[in-house]
């Protein structure tokens, strides 16, 4: 039985291939407050805005390619079982080739209903007003606003209880319910944290490993 690598990657993960984080220094998104641009309430307010912001998410998407960490852990899949969780967006993991991913935060390239949130399709072009389902429903990005709750959440904490082996790469680790997901794998699993600028509280049990994502993932196969 192969063992089962789970991965848990942030924003770090695809930065390197050129997707923005797009908060700025000053906290804002592209200069807007985050309320603005990715709360139920923002897109209630000013609805144009949030499918212009999340359009231009959508189209940057299209100009970017997997990056070396994205494809390393996609090629684990030959020797291990290997789970991707990710608070990203974007479809960088299943392009580099990873079949199975669980995106806890939504996914830039589909939409769903207002009116019904299990009506999602997939949809890689520009969400305007007036584009509705079939029911005259405005279509939303299939994104997890601030506020909303996080459907995967739960499948991802039962993928964590099984896994023989545990990967953070790119994320603070503070933005939950995501940062609690290391505290749901078994005990005394070996676990890894890779990010230039560490950020977790260790405590001894995790090795860190103060890398970029396509570096510090050469470190990480190369100790299994």
């Amino acid at each position: 039985m192969s063992k089962h690598i789970v991965v848990l990657t942030g924003a770090g993960m695809s930065a390197e291939s050129g997707v923005k984080t797009f908060r700025d220094h000053d906290g804002l998104w592209e200069g807007h407050d985050v309320m603005q641009v990715a709360s139920p309430e923002g897109f209630r307010n000013n609805p144009a805005l949030v499918l212009d912001f999340y359009n231009q998410r959508r189209r940057q998407l299209k100009t970017v390619t997997p990056n070396s960490a994205h494809i390393a852990i996609a090629n684990l899949e030959s020797d291990y079982k290997v789970t991707v969780v990710t608070q990203n967006v974007d479809d960088l993991h299943e392009r580099a080739g990873s079949t199975n991913v669980v995106h806890l935060h939504g996914e830039l390239n589909k939409v769903r209903s207002t009116g019904n949130p299990n009506d999602i399709k997939f949809w890689t072009e520009d969400i305007n007003l007036g584009d509705t389902c079939e029911k005259g429903h405005q279509l939303r990005p299939h994104i997890v606003w601030f506020g909303e709750e996080v459907p995967m959440i739960e499948k991802a904490v039962d993928i964590c209880y099984t896994a023989d082996i545990l990967v953070i790469i790119g994320t603070s680790m503070q933005v939950y319910p995501a940062a609690s997901l290391m505290h749901y794998v078994p005990e005394n699993i070996p676990m890894y944290y890779i990010d230039p600028k560490p950020a977790l509280n260790n405590d001894g049990k995790v090795t860190v490993i103060a890398k970029s994502a396509t570096e510090g993932i050469k470190d990480f196969i190369a100790s299994l």
